[in-house]
């Protein structure tokens, strides 16, 4: 059974207390503690050690979307914490403005392929430039990001066979064409069932929909669906 969960920072933007809330007595393993903006970064890593994440089978942590270069350092002192936890630390390619320093991390670094916005981290060409400076590091495949830069769906293909082996996590959810992150619409499940059958069937799914507290359970169904080939026929009627 694949470990499904939600980011903290989906659920409940900047409060990953009352996110972990809302996931309490919920059918989820699996939980990503998200520090988006800069200025949430140390107040979550001091706190880690008071969260009872007893429940969860699989924690990761996002590190900021954007970092300030003159706070690089000090963010990769503060995720060094996290990393002496053993967590998957989900970082985007544009923070990083001195890529190599990042090899701090060491396996526990995790690069995640980005959406229309970001000029950088979209293909697999470019991913490539990434794990070849950074060897060690992982890959979070978010699939949503790769349906907007492709709705075809050829570029989250082309991700898949060049990094099926360093898939660490997924993130699940529909990209819109603001770039923000929605529940999943048929469209969107389809097309992610295109590819499902690549993506290992042991990799955690955390969501990342903006969903409200009673539509959790929805969602976690209608991702599995998503992720599943078996499930096609049914949804498409045929």
């Amino acid at each position: 059974m694949r470990r499904v969960g939600f980011s903290t920072g989906a659920l409940a933007r900047g409060d990953f207390r009352r996110a972990l809330q809302m996931l309490a007595g919920k059918n989820v393993s699996a939980v990503e503690l998200s520090a988006l903006r800069q200025d949430e970064l140390m107040p979550l890593v001091m706190q880690l050690g008071e969260l009872d994440l007893t429940s969860f089978d699989y924690i990761s942590f996002h590190a900021p979307s954007s970092i300030e270069q003159s706070f690089e350092l000090k963010a990769l002192e503060l995720l060094e914490e996290v990393a002496a936890r053993k967590w998957p630390i989900i970082v985007h390619p544009d923070a990083m403005h001195t890529p190599s320093d990042w090899s701090r991390l060491g396996e526990c670094l995790c690069i995640e392929n980005m959406d229309k916005r970001k000029a950088v981290g979209q293909t697999a060409q470019d991913l490539k430039r990434y794990f070849d400076l950074l060897p060690k590091a992982s890959l979070c495949f978010d699939i949503g990001h790769a349906r907007q830069v492709d709705p075809t769906m050829s570029e989250a293909a082309a991700i898949l066979r060049s990094f099926r082996g360093r898939i660490r996590q997924l993130h699940v959810s529909e990209v819109n064409t603001q770039s923000k992150h929605d529940a999943l619409s048929l469209e969107s499940i389809l097309a992610f069932q295109k590819v499902s059958h690549v993506i290992p069937a042991d990799c955690p799914a955390i969501l990342e929909s903006r969903v409200e507290e009673a539509q959790i359970e929805e969602e976690i169904q209608n991702v599995l669906k998503s992720l599943s080939t078996e499930s096609l026929l049914a949804l498409t009627g045929d």
